[in-house]
C-alpha cells in the first residue's frame, strides 16, 4: 500500500545549523569544514572524518555522542540509529514529527556531506571478494537516501564539487539554502546511490556468471556536456561507467576541440577495431567514417600501414577518425596532417609527433595507456522504445585451426593470411559487410547495405574508383580476398566478388544453399573457407 503524504509544502529556504560529515574521499574537507564552522554550523562526524576535522583545530562531535551508542562490528554499525535517521527524516513543520523528535531528544540535521566507501576502486585493485564486500557501503547510502527524500529540509552533498555551491548559497541567503538547490542535490544523490548499487549488482552478476539477472542496472558519471548529439536539435553528454577498458573513455585529450557525440562514437569504433592487431607483431591503422572503416591495414611500420589504409578510400577518409595500435611517430604524423582529420587516437605519441599534430590546432589527439583487449568479456546495451537490449560484446575470434576449406582449391598462404585479416575487420563493419583485402590492407569495403550483393558491388566500385584516382587501370580488387560477415544466401554475391577479381573468400557458412555457393566457387576457381562464426553488427 502506498504511503500518503501530509501535503506540507517545503519551505523556500532552510537555515544550516547542524551538519553531519562522513567522507571516505576527504578532498576539500578542510576548507568546507572551516567554512561551515565560521558560519556557526555545529559539526558532527564519524571515525576518520572526525579525527581529520579535529586535526584542523575545529570542534566536532562524534556521531556516537549523538546516538549514545558506540561504533560496533568494525564500524559496520555506527549511523544506523533513530537519533541520526530521525534527525534526517523528520518533517520539521509536522506537529507529530516535532513531538516525536522532542520526546526522543532528536535534534534536526540540516546538511549531510557523505561520499561512499570506495567500492569501484577496491574492485579495480584486484582485491579479494571479502575486501570487495567489506567496501559495500550501507550506512552511507541509507543516510544519503534519507536526506534526499527529506530534501524539503535537508541539503545533501555527495561530491566535493558540491561544497563551494552550498557555501555560496549560504552566503547569498543568510546561511540558508534555497529549495531549488536542495532539489538539485537530491536528484544527484539518488543518481549517485543508484549508480553505486548498479556497480555492486553487476559485479555480483558477473562473479556468479548470471548473464541475464531479473533486473539489470546501469550507472555512469557525467564526464562531458556536448554542444549537441548526432544532430544539432539533440542534446548529448558523455557518462563514464566502471568498466576498466582502455579507449576513448579513459583517454587523455592532448589537444584539439572538444569531442562531439559523433567523435566519441566513431573514435570508439576505430580503437576497438585497431585493438584486434597485436602491436608486438604488426603496426596497424584504422580509418573510420560514420562508425565504419574506410581503410584498414597492417604493416611493418605505422606510416606504411597508414599509407596502405588511406589508399583504400582516400575520398571517405577526409574528415575521418584515425586509430593506431602503436605509439604515434613523427613520420606517421607528417602523413596524417596532409589531409583533414577529426581525431587521432593511439597508445602514446612521441614528442616530435605531438609537435607536428600541434600545428593543426583543431585536430583532436587522444592518448591512452594501452589498447582494449578484444577478447575481454563485457556487456553492451542499446535502448529501444520501452526497454533495453543487452548482450555480450562480440569478442569472438577465429584462428586458422577454426577454418574449414570447402572448395576443391585450398587457399594459398598469402590468401589465408589476408582472409584472416579481412574477417577480423568484418567484425567491425556494419552489416551487410563485405571486405576486400590484398597484401595486408583493405582495398574495398561495402557496409550497411540491405543486400549482401549490393555491399559486394559497392566495395568493388570503391576499389575501382580508388585505383583510377591513383592513375591505375587495374582494379585494386584484382587478386584480393573477400570476407563476408555472414553467409552468402545465394551464389550471386560470390560471383560478383569473382568478377571484381577476388581469388578467395572467407565466410561463416550455414546457408541452406551452401552447396550451390561452393559449386559456384569451384566453377570460378575460387578458394573458399567457412568459419562457423557470424559477425552481424547493427
Amino acid at each position: 500500500m502506498a504511503v500518503k503524504s501530509r501535503n506540507i509544502p517545503a519551505p523556500e529556504f532552510v537555515t544550516i545549523k547542524r551538519a553531519l560529515l562522513s567522507l571516505s574521499d576527504k578532498s576539500g574537507l578542510e576548507a568546507f569544514a572551516k567554512a561551515l564552522h565560521e558560519r556557526g554550523v555545529e559539526l558532527i562526524s564519524t571515525g576518520g572524518t572526525a579525527k581529520s576535522i579535529a586535526s584542523f583545530g575545529l570542534p566536532v562531535k562524534d556521531v556516537s555522542e549523538v546516538t549514545g551508542f558506540p561504533e560496533i562490528m568494525d564500524g559496520r554499525v555506527k549511523t544506523l540509529h533513530p537519533s541520526v535517521h530521525g534527525a534526517l527524516l523528520g518533517i520539521r513543520d509536522d506537529a507529530d514529527h516535532q513531538a516525536a523528535m522532542s520526546a526522543h531528544n532528536i535534534t534536526p540535521i540540516d546538511l549531510v556531506a557523505i561520499n561512499l566507501y570506495p567500492f569501484e576502486e577496491t574492485l579495480n585493485s584486484g582485491a579479494s571478494d571479502a575486501d570487495i564486500i567489506e567496501n559495500i557501503d550501507i550506512g552511507g547510502p541509507a543516510m544519503l537516501r534519507a536526506s534526499a527524500k527529506n530534501h524539503a529540509y535537508v541539503s545533501v552533498a555527495t561530491d566535493p564539487t558540491n561544497y563551494d555551491e552550498i557555501i555560496a548559497a549560504m552566503d547569498a541567503n543568510n546561511n540558508q539554502v534555497p529549495l531549488a538547490l536542495r532539489q538539485k542535490l537530491a536528484q544527484a544523490t539518488f543518481a549517485k546511490t543508484a549508480a553505486y548499487d548498479a556497480m555492486i549488482s553487476n559485479w555480483f552478476a558477473k562473479s556468479l556468471e548470471i548473464d541475464t539477472p531479473p533486473q539489470r542496472a546501469f550507472g555512469g558519471t557525467l564526464q562531458a556536456h556536448m554542444r549537441y548529439g548526432e544532430n544539432p536539435h539533440q542534446w548529448a553528454a558523455f557518462y563514464k561507467n566502471e568498466e576498466q577498458r582502455h579507449g576513448v573513455a579513459s583517454a587523455k585529450q592532448v589537444q584539439g576541440k572538444q569531442l562531439s557525440y559523433n567523435n566519441f562514437n566513431d573514435t570508439d569504433a576505430a580503437y576497438e577495431l585497431v585493438a584486434e592487431f597485436n602491436p608486438t607483431e604488426t603496426a596497424a591503422i584504422a580509418i573510420i567514417k560514420h562508425a565504419n572503416p574506410c581503410g584498414v591495414a597492417s604493416a611493418n611500420t605505422l606510416v606504411e600501414a597508414y599509407e596502405k589504409a588511406l589508399a583504400c578510400d582516400p575520398v571517405s577518409a577526409f574528415g575521418g577518425i584515425i586509430a593506431a595500435n602503436q605509439p604515434l611517430d613523427a613520420a606517421t604524423a607528417e602523413e596524417i596532417v596532409k589531409i583533414f582529420t577529426e581525431v587521432i587516437i593511439a597508445p602514446g605519441a612521441s614528442d616530435e609527433a605531438k609537435a607536428i599534430i600541434a600545428a593543426k590546432k583543431n585536430l583532436r589527439l587522444l592518448l591512452t595507456d594501452g589498447l582494449p583487449d578484444p577478447k575481454t568479456p563485457s556487456v553492451s546495451a542499446k535502448t529501444i522504445a520501452g526497454g533495453l537490449l543487452v548482450q555480450a560484446r562480440d569478442n569472438g575470434a577465429i584462428s586458422r585451426d577454426d577454418l574449414k576449406v570447402v572448395t576443391k582449391r585450398a587457399p594459398s598462404e598469402q590468401e589465408m593470411t589476408d582472409m584472416l585479416l579481412a574477417f577480423k575487420i568484418a567484425k567491425h563493419v556494419k552489416s551487410n559487410a563485405i571486405i576486400y583485402v590484398k597484401d595486408g590492407a583493405t582495398v574495398g569495403i561495402g557496409a550497411g547495405q540491405m543486400s549482401r550483393i549490393d555491399s559486394t558491388r559497392i566495395a568493388a566500385q570503391k576499389a575501382k574508383d580508388a585505383a583510377e584516382a591513383a592513375g591505375n587501370d587495374t582494379p585494386l580488387t584484382k587478386g584480393s580476398v573477400v570476407a563476408s560477415d555472414a553467409f552468402f544466401p545465394f551464389a550471386d554475391g560470390l560471383l560478383a566478388a569473382a568478377e571484381a577479381g577476388a581469388t578467395a573468400i572467407i565466410q561463416p557458412g550455414g546457408s541452406m544453399r551452401d552447396d550451390d555457393v561452393i559449386k559456384a566457387a569451384d566453377e570460378a576457381g575460387i578458394a573458399m573457407v567457412f568459419t562457423g562464426m557470424r559477425h552481424f553488427r547493427h
